[in-house]
C-alpha cells in the first residue's frame, strides 16, 4: 500500500531543490527560474479535479499506472529540454500526473483499509510523502556531486519506473464489487450535491493548506532576513523536516482512538503560533526552536486532510469528491506563500508571517466548527452518537427518541468495523 508512494515521492523530493537551478542552467533569470518551480504546484492544482474523474473511470490502480507512465514521459522531456519553455511545460504536466497518483492512492486506501485504522493508514500515507521529500534531496545531492544538474531527472525517472514495476507486480487487494458500485457522475454534479460541505469544511481545508505550505516559505526567508548563511538555513530546515517525519504515526493513532479534532486543532494552533513567533527570533538557536515547533505542528497533522476527506466522501462518487477536496487544499497551498511574498514585496516580511500565523488560528476555529457537523469521527462523542443512531435505526419497534439499551448494542461498533475480507 505504501511502498509505491514512498518510491514515487522520493523521486519528486529529489527534484524540488533543483528545479529552479535547472531553469537557470537553461538561461532563465531568477524570477523565471522561480516560476518553473512554482509550475509543479500549478500543475497539481490543474490536475486535481481531472484526477478524480480519471480514477473513477479507470479505477485507482490503473490510474496510478497511467500517472506513472505520464510522469516517466514528462521527466524524460525535462531531462532533454533545451529551452525554458520546454522545461516549464514538462514540469507542469509532471505536477498534474503527481496529483493523479496521490489522489488514486488516497481513494484506494480509503476503500480497502478498515475504518478503525483509517487515520493511521492515511497518516502513514502522508508520512511516506514526507519521508520521500526528506530522503530525495540527499539522493539528489549524491547524484549531482559528479553529474550536471539536468541528470537529476534521470534519478526521478528511475524512481518512477520502479514505482510502476511495484504496481504491476504486487497484486491489488481491492474488492472488485466495491469498484463496480462506483458511479461515473460528473464532477460538476458532485460539486453541486455537496456544495455545503465544500463551502464550509472546504474553506477550513483551504486555510489548513495555506498555513502548511507557508512554513516552507517563511523559514528560509526569515533566516535570510537575519543574515544566516544558506548552509545554516539548510541545517535548520533539515532539523524541522526530521521532527516532521517522526510524528505521523502517533498522530494517526490518536485520531483513530480519540477523534480527528484532537489532532487537527492542536496541529493548527501549534503551527500558527510558531509562525507568529518566528518574527520574534533573532538568533540561530531561537530560530531552530521555532522551526522545530513548526515541524512538530505540521508533523502531527500528517494525513488529517486526507482522513477528513475519507470521512465525508460519498462511497459511490468518492474519487470525484476527493478531486474537489484536494483542489481546496492545493489552492490554499498555492495561495499562502503568495500572501507572504506580497507582504515581503511591500517591505514587511514580518507582517506577512504574522498574518499567516493568525490564519493558522482561524483554521483551528474553522475545523472546530465544521468537522463535528460532517464527520462522525470528529470526537468520541460524535462517534458514540453515530453508534446510537445506527442501533436505533436497526432495532425494530423502538419509539422515536428512545435510548438504546444494553441488549441493543451492535456487535461491531463503528470504531472497530472492518472492511470486507479480501482474498
Amino acid at each position: 500500500m505504501f511502498l509505491p508512494v514512498l518510491i514515487f515521492e522520493t523521486g519528486m523530493g529529489a527534484l524540488a531543490p533543483v528545479l529552479a537551478l535547472s531553469g537557470r542552467a537553461l538561461g532563465a533569470n531568477v524570477g523565471t527560474a522561480g516560476l518553473v518551480l512554482a509550475l509543479l504546484g500549478v500543475g497539481q492544482i490543474l490536475g486535481d479535479v481531472p484526477a478524480g474523474a480519471l480514477a473513477a473511470r479507470l479505477g485507482d490502480r490503473k490510474a496510478m499506472l497511467v500517472a506513472s507512465g505520464v510522469t516517466a514521459l514528462t521527466l524524460t522531456a525535462c531531462a532533454l529540454a533545451r529551452s525554458v519553455w520546454q522545461l516549464a511545460l514538462a514540469v507542469t504536466v509532471t505536477g498534474a500526473s503527481n496529483a493523479v497518483f496521490i489522489l488514486a492512492r488516497q481513494s484506494y486506501l480509503t476503500e480497502v483499509v478498515p475504518t478503525a485504522l483509517r487515520a493511521r493508514a492515511l497518516s502513514t500515507l502522508g508520512g511516506m510523502s514526507r519521508v520521500g521529500a526528506f530522503v530525495g534531496p540527499f539522493l539528489g545531492a549524491a547524484v549531482l556531486t559528479r553529474l550536471p544538474v539536468h541528470d537529476i531527472y534521470w534519478l526521478a525517472l528511475l524512481c518512477t519506473l520502479i514505482t510502476a514495476v511495484v504496481l504491476l507486480t504486487v497484486r491489488d487487494v481491492a474488492d472488485p464489487a466495491a469498484g463496480d458500485a462506483r458511479e461515473t457522475a460528473s464532477v460538476r454534479s458532485v460539486l453541486h450535491d455537496h456544495r455545503k460541505v465544500f463551502l464550509t469544511l472546504g474553506l477550513a481545508v483551504l486555510l489548513v493548506g495555506s498555513v502548511r505550505a507557508t512554513r516552507q516559505t517563511v523559514l528560509p526567508l526569515w533566516a535570510d532576513h537575519l543574515g544566516f548563511s544558506p548552509s545554516s538555513t539548510s541545517v535548520v530546515f533539515g532539523i524541522a523536516g526530521l521532527i516532521d517525519t517522526m510524528t505521523f504515526y502517533p498522530s494517526g493513532k490518536v485520531m483513530d482512538r480519540a477523534g480527528r479534532l484532537w489532532i487537527a486543532v492542536p496541529s493548527m494552533l501549534v503551527l500558527g503560533g510558531a509562525q507568529a513567533a518566528l518574527p520574534l527570533t533573532h538568533s540561530l538557536a531561537s530560530l531552530t526552536v521555532v522551526a522545530m515547533l513548526m515541524g512538530f505542528g505540521n508533523g502531527i497533522g500528517s494525513g488529517i486532510l486526507m482522513t477528513l476527506g475519507a470521512d465525508v466522501a460519498p462511497p459511490r462518487t468518492r474519487s470525484q469528491f476527493l478531486g474537489v477536496w484536494r483542489l481546496c487544499a492545493d489552492s490554499g497551498s498555492a495561495g499562502g506563500p503568495l500572501v507572504v511574498s506580497a507582504a515581503a514585496s511591500l517591505g514587511s516580511l514580518a507582517t506577512g508571517i504574522a498574518v499567516m500565523g493568525a490564519v493558522g488560528v482561524a483554521a483551528a476555529g474553522a475545523l472546530l466548527r465544521w468537522v463535528p457537523r460532517y464527520s462522525p469521527f470528529a470526537t468520541t462523542g460524535t462517534r458514540a452518537a453515530r453508534t446510537s443512531t445506527r442501533v436505533a435505526a436497526a432495532t425494530p419497534g423502538r419509539a422515536a427518541g428512545q435510548p438504546a439499551g444494553p441488549a441493543d448494542a451492535p456487535t461491531i461498533a463503528p470504531e472497530t468495523e472492518r472492511a470486507p475480507d479480501r482474498k
